[in-house]
Parts: structure tokens; sequence; C-alpha cells
């Protein structure tokens, strides 16, 4: 084991290794705390470690082995090698064995990685790494790093879901789940009352066939590190991309058992009031943008006029429900922006058919809607002519609009997205759409009534008075303020 001196320790600058998975939906709010770090603590470092598919999308001229930034000084991005340094095809291969073979190959990777940048004169103080990757804690560890975090990039109540769920109300959740009633109570400690539809969908999986059945040994193992086990067991404490006015029950049902800190939202954009519609420079996504003209576009539109349509990085729409959101915008009679990548599909006869759809939605009337591969999404909710969000329902999109006051329409489909859809309507900044039974496509007249709500004023003032508290909550002095410079006290001082 490489370990350092106490004097040597002392006198080190904190400097904050990140690793993710190789998701858009981890890199990017990584990118965004390794800005938010590097900027708390003086003489700070962050240094962002992605697997090797995902920095060369990121970076396509660097070398094998090369460190890379983008502007920042203080903040570097690296690559580890997860064993599928082309990218991992979930057509081709299983997801148990990527996994497998993440662990083993991210922790021979990763020990190259800590000791280049000991070395080099920069040793990591403390590691910090999204979800499904709880074997960096234990690499980190055994390379002489103090500390270790998980950055937690869903709901807090999520995670709360997750804890309870281990440690003792299993047998409850796998009853409601199999009653095949998504609207079936759930009752968990500390929390409010629950449906089925609104816990992580991996809670529901019942059979071993499932392909997302490896995820729940991953979040044991991870719940199992967090929890507090006293002086005797390392301590990894928990960055939850939350705020404490968000989610009160869920971080103080979760306070008792695990060092959890709520220092959100991690938005870059949050810290800088003089430029409050830009996020990082350059993106660094690892889908191509459109270009600018779809912020040329928005500027030619009226206040709070557009509804924009993103389903997020990974999910994916069917041809019904391209079809029902090409309608819901013809009978809306409202300009959009609607974002359907270019891998939304692998069959090129449904993708062909996908975009004819959608070419034709946007040449409705007067040519009002337009359909990008992918864009700054951050940008476009900062824009004053977008008036509601169509989205899944991911965290990061969730966040991003309650920073931006831009009332949402959720569509959930998996994971957190539920968890986070009944947190949009339990603040009142938006509504969540009722799917259709059997295919959970929502429907055209859905779509369209939700729009409605969503863009109504009573919904509108809700989201913009959530903005406020979000943007005070990192603001200095607020709830997520303190609780960062508190983990970084904590940090500091050896976790007393």
């Amino acid at each position: 084991m490489e370990r350092q001196g106490p004097r040597t320790m002392a006198k080190q600058q904190q400097h904050f290794l990140i690793v993710t998975y190789p998701a858009q939906g981890h890199i990017t709010p990584a990118r965004h705390l390794a800005h938010c770090l590097a900027s708390a603590a003086p003489g700070a470092r962050a240094t962002v470690c992605t697997p090797l598919s995902a920095f060369r999308r990121m970076y396509p001229d660097a070398a094998a082995g090369e460190e890379r930034g983008d502007g920042d000084e203080q903040v570097a991005y690296v690559a580890y090698s997860d064993g599928y340094d082309s990218g991992f095809d979930s057509a081709a291969d299983s997801y148990v064995r990527y996994m497998e073979q993440a662990r083993m190959a991210g922790a021979r990777s990763l020990t190259g990685v800590l000791r280049r940048l000991r070395d080099g004169g920069r040793p990591v103080t403390c590691a910090v790494y999204t979800l499904l990757l709880p074997w960096v804690a234990a690499v980190a560890r055994d390379h002489g790093v103090a500390a270790t975090a998980v950055f937690w990039i869903q709901p807090a109540t999520a995670l709360a879901a997750y804890y309870h769920y281990f440690r003792g109300h299993g047998e409850a959740v796998a009853a409601a789940a199999a009653s095949g009633d998504p609207r079936a109570e759930v009752r968990l400690p500390g929390l409010p009352s629950l449906q089925v539809r609104d816990l992580p969908s991996f809670l529901a999986i019942t059979s071993d066939d499932d392909p997302f059945a490896f995820v729940l040994p991953e979040f044991r193992e991870l719940i199992d590190a967090l929890e507090q086990g006293g002086s005797s067991k390392p301590r990894t404490y928990v960055l939850a991309n939350t705020f404490d006015a968000m989610e009160p029950d869920a971080l103080a049902s979760l306070r008792p058992h695990v060092d959890v800190f709520a220092v959100g939202p991690v938005l870059s954009f949050l810290h800088d009031a003089d430029n409050a519609k830009r996020t990082l420079s350059p993106p660094r996504d690892l889908f191509d943008h459109d270009g600018e003209g779809y912020l040329d576009w928005l500027h030619t539109k009226p206040a709070k006029s557009v509804v924009y349509i993103s389903f997020g990085s990974s999910s994916v729409m069917c041809k019904k429900q391209v079809a029902e959101i090409a309608d819901a915008m013809a009978q809306v009679k409202k300009p959009f922006l609607w974002v359907l990548r270019k891998d939304n599909s692998k069959n090129h006869e449904d993708d062909a058919a996908i975009k004819k759809l959608a070419a034709a939605a946007a040449a409705i009337g007067d040519g009002s809607g337009m359909v990008v591969d992918w864009c700054d999404q951050a940008r476009v909710l900062a824009h004053p002519s977008v008036a509601c969000f169509l989205t899944h329902c991911g965290w990061n999109s969730a966040l991003e609009s309650a920073a931006c006051g831009v009332p949402l329409v959720a569509a959930p489909q998996y994971s957190d997205q539920g968890t986070g859809a009944w947190l949009v309507e339990r603040m009142g900044v938006g509504v969540r759409a009722a799917a259709r039974d059997g295919d959970g496509v929502v429907e055209a007249g859905e779509l369209r009534r939700c729009v409605e709500a969503a863009t109504s004023e009573a919904v509108a003032a809700r989201a913009a008075a959530w903005s406020e508290s979000a943007r005070a909550a990192v603001a200095d002095g607020g709830s997520s303020d303190q609780n960062l410079r508190e983990f970084l006290r904590q940090i500091a001082a050896g976790g007393n």
C-alpha cells in the first residue's frame, strides 16, 4: 500500500479525482462538480477521469495517455480503461459482462492514473466517483488517497429508497411491485407515501433474466460502503446533487446512517452571474452539437413560447411515441425545439421513419418547429423564449430546469426518472404525463393537456420561485454552499 506521512499530507493542496461511468448523464455533472470543487478550496485542483471510449469522443485529437483541459487551469481530464476502449455495445455484449470487465480493467488502469498524478507532483487527496463504480474507493485507498466520496447524481429520495430497501424494507417493496399496480402504495422510513411508479424502476425487477438485474447488487455494494460503521470502517461521503429545501424528508432519513452533503444544484452557470446562459465551455459532450443555429432560431421566438423536447442521452423514443409527440405539437400550436439523437434507433428503417415524422411535424404551419441531433441544453433552458420542457425527467434535466425556472412535462422511462417526476409534481413545477397501459406510450391528447397545464401562470410562477431557491442554495452562505464547505472541512481534518 502506498502511503504518505501526515506532514506531507498536511502541506498538500486538495486534488480531487472524479471518476465517471461512460455515459453523458454521468460525465456532465462530473464536469460541473470538478469546477465547483476546484473553485471552493484555495489552491485546489480537480481531474475528471473518464473511460477511454468517452475521452476519445470528448477529445478526438488526444494521444494515448495525454492529459487535456478545457480552459480552466484548475481542471484537467484524463482517461482510464474500462476494458471496452472502443465503447460498449449492448446489442453485442451483456451489462453483467461489462461490469465484470470494468471492475478488473478499471482497477488496473486507475492505479496507473493515480501513480502518474503522484509522480507528477499532484497526488490525489480525495477520490470521487459516480454511480456503478463502487470499486473506485478501494483502489484509491490502496494508493494512499485519504478521502473517498460518491457523487450521487440522482434524487436523494432515490438514494433513500435504495438504502431502506437494503435495510429491512425490500420485502415490502417487492410485494407492492409484484401486485402489478404501478400506483400501489409503498411506505419507507422518513419518506412521504410513495407509489411503485415513484421508486427507482430497478427496485421492481423480479427476474434474474432482466437486462438490468445487474444493477441491484451494485447498489447494495454502494449502500454497504456508505453506511456509517464507526472508526474501524473507512468513511465514504456522499455529495448529493440536490439541495436541502428540495428534498428535506429524504435527506433527514439518510443523515443518521450516511454522511450525506446536499451540495446542488451542481451547475457551473449558477456560479457565474455575469454569464448565466453559459454552462461549460466548450461543451465536450459525447454527441456532436448542431452548430449554433438552434440558438439563433430561439432568438426569433417570443418570450415563453417554445416547447423544448428531449428524452436525454440514453432513453429511446419508439415510432409510436414520436408520432404522438408530433401530433401533440400540431394540436398545441406552439413553436418547439426537439432533440432526436442520431442513435435514437439502431434499426435504420425505424430511424428513417422517426426522422420523417419529426421533419413533418417541424414543417407544420409556418415551420414553427426545429429538430436537432443534440444541443447545449443548459443554454436552451436559460433562453427566455422557452416556455416548458417535455422530458424523460432524468435528474440532470430536472435540476437544470429547476435552476432556470422552466416548468416540466415529465414522461419518465426507467431508473430514477419516476422519482424525479414525483418530485416535479410535489414541488408544483410541472405535471407528470400518464402513459398508456401496455406499451408506456404517452398519447398526443395527454401531452397536449400537460403542456397546457405546465405553461399556466400558476405553474410558471412556482417554477420561478424554485429557481430562486436553487440559486440561493448555492450562493455564498446558502445551504449547499455551507454543506460543501463542511465537507471540505471534514476531509481536510481527516474525517473529523
